[in-house]
């Protein structure tokens, strides 16, 4: 038997040492394989600088052959993590999509299996217990998808299974070095940096990345961005994991930079406090509880004022970080706990409860959390903060800031927010110049500085059918926090009855470097949107902020300055995210 040209597209892997009881990833291999092989590490680059895929190869197609063609986990797993793997393979709709209609296989592989957490029960009955269960994440190369599934191994079934189109999970930790090993090896890296670079001294290595007009954009393949910095520069070597070869090259400007002191992390702490409990707090006249996520950053949940609810939900999804608008590569981040999370940016510290004031006076409380690479502010570190301000006139604010650096000084990083609304009576509308204008249906719109607003600066309105509900005013650089505005863009979406659509903790839905409005909240609404009026409304918001490093005009930066004989850190964040005023 021979593999189709579908399969050889998406031929080389590995299989994992940690296998699931009943399967055969022993199995002989096949007089077909060594055109396979050849075929895949001549695309790759040559025989002599990837013959480590080799062994990876065999693995692989031999795993393609079996029963249920899935590729296991290759980090290593415990034996309650391994039981939840098995069970989730063994769930008819979590492997629904592991063969074509014509019953060929495709590349699928078990990317993580993680602890669940709270966040990743969101719209489960509570008929399980939190420790019982894991959260199961497939990625399947042919169709760029990701299948999450949450298992209970006590109860021995899958809770809950979604497909999530166009969407990859975290990588695990050997695709991260295996990204590495081959970029290390590429003969253009080696040219480009003048020696063979050191593979511990790569940068961001685990995190997607894409390059448009390749096939990491066209085709949607898998690509992460190790990248390796000398002098002021850092070089981005773009890996397609989906074909195992260098896609291609990239330099960007990072500046002058000075070591700094690395701080740990208080991972245990907030772990324990932070990722694994929900924290309610009342103040100010509101209600709500908040928790990190795996990847979907600070999340609120059950959000009322003065005892009427407002929000279902909101959280931070995905950082969008995109360098070049020529040539379109970047990264798409994550921001979330320090374990059990493939998160790029992990919290640095526990969430913050402050005062919220206006010229010294008290106006309500903010709560705040700071998402840090260990060490920033060198090149290819970042800096997030997530901000939710809550008024005591029942005003409230999601908003997020990027204090620098990155990996370049062309930057533009989109953060792409999602805002459940309480109830299920919403309806959606737009100020266009003299009144209201009702959204009968799912869609999305940019707001610039030209667009249509309220005198008060209202650009869109939520509210049910008693008239009660939200006025939303986007940043334009009003808000005294340094922000220069966000033009965002802005989508509604209804939520559907027994389908997750980003309740739970999502992976990176979008791309890196769409210069449009592709990303990753449209695949809600297209091709065919539903209706608006009377439903569950979700709100979207992912402004657009563009870095400067220029003298004065700092934004979205951050350096290390000399001041009194030692070296100090002198950021200039891009604050920015839509204020909401309840409708009298």
């Amino acid at each position: 038997m021979k593999l189709s040209p579908l399969l050889l597209l998406f031929s080389l892997t590995i299989v994992c040492s940690c296998n699931v009881p009943g399967s055969n990833t022993s199995a002989p291999v096949n007089k077909y394989d060594e055109d396979v092989l050849h075929s895949v590490i001549v695309r790759a680059d040559s025989a002599k600088d990837f013959a480590f895929l080799k062994p990876l190869a065999e693995k692989t197609i031999a795993a393609l052959q079996q029963p249920t063609p899935v590729l296991l986990c290759q980090d290593t797993l415990t034996d309650q993590q391994k039981l939840a793997q098995l069970i989730a393979l063994s769930d008819a709709t979590f492997t629904q999509s592991v063969r074509s209609k014509t019953g060929e296989a495709y590349r699928c592989e078990i990317f993580g299996v993680y602890p669940a957490r709270l966040s990743d029960m969101a719209g489960l009955q509570r008929d399980y217990q939190l420790v019982d269960c894991f959260r199961v994440e497939m990625y399947n190369y042919a169709l760029n998808s990701a299948t999450i599934a949450i298992a209970d191994i006590k109860q021995q079934k899958v809770l809950s299974s979604n497909v999530q189109l166009q969407t990859q999970p975290d990588i695990p930790k050997y695709l991260k070095t295996l990204a590495v090993q081959i970029a290390a090896s590429s003969a253009a890296v080696q040219q480009a940096l003048g020696a063979k670079p050191d593979e511990a001294a790569a940068l961001m290595a685990s995190t997607k990345t894409a390059l448009n007009r390749t096939r990491c954009e066209r085709s949607g393949h898998l690509c992460v961005a190790p990248t390796f910095v000398k002098d002021e520069k850092a070089l981005w070597a773009i890996v397609d994991l989906t074909e195992y070869r260098l896609a291609g090259i990239r330099w960007t400007s990072t500046g002058s930079a000075s070591p700094i002191t690395e701080r740990k992390l208080q991972d245990d702490k907030i772990t324990a406090c932070f990722c694994d409990l929900e924290t309610n707090l009342k103040k100010d006249g509101w209600a709500l509880d908040y928790m990190l996520t795996s990847s979907d950053g600070l999340r609120i949940a059950a959000v009322s004022f003065n005892g009427r609810e407002v929000l279902q939900s909101a959280k931070l999804v995905d950082w969008h970080v995109s360098y070049s608008g020529t040539d379109g590569f970047g990264y798409s981040d994550a921001v979330g706990c320090p374990y059990f999370s493939q998160a790029a940016v992990v919290a640095f510290e526990p969430p913050v409860i402050a005062a919220l004031k206006v010229n010294n006076t008290a106006v309500g409380f903010v709560l705040e959390q700071t998402f840090k690479s260990e060490l920033w502010p060198n090149p290819c570190n970042y800096n997030y903060v997530q901000r939710y301000e809550f008024y005591k006139d029942g005003r409230f604010r999601v908003a997020a800031a990027s204090l620098g650096r990155g990996c370049g000084n062309d930057g533009t990083y989109r953060p792409v927010f999602r805002i459940a609304f309480a109830g299920i009576q919403n309806q959606m509308a737009a100020w266009n110049g003299t009144g209201w204008s009702n959204w009968a249906k799912e869609q999305w719109q940019q707001d610039m500085p030209a667009s249509a607003h309220t005198p008060e600066g209202y650009a869109y309105k939520i509210n049910d059918n008693n008239g009660a509900g939200y006025y939303m005013e986007p940043a334009r650089g009003q808000f005294r926090d340094g922000g220069r505005g966000d033009n965002a863009y802005v989508y509604a979406t209804a939520t559907h009855a027994g389908k997750d659509e980003g309740e739970a903790d999502l992976v990176t839905i979008g791309p890196c470097c769409n210069t449009d409005y592709h990303q990753g909240p449209e695949k809600y609404i297209e091709p065919a949107p539903d209706d608006l009026a009377g439903r569950q409304l979700v709100l979207w918001y992912v402004a657009q902020l563009k870095n400067d490093n220029a003298k004065a005009r700092e934004y979205c930066w951050a350096e290390s300055v000399l001041e009194n004989g030692v070296y100090t850190t002198r950021s200039y964040p891009c604050f920015c995210g839509p204020l909401f005023t309840p409708v009298k």
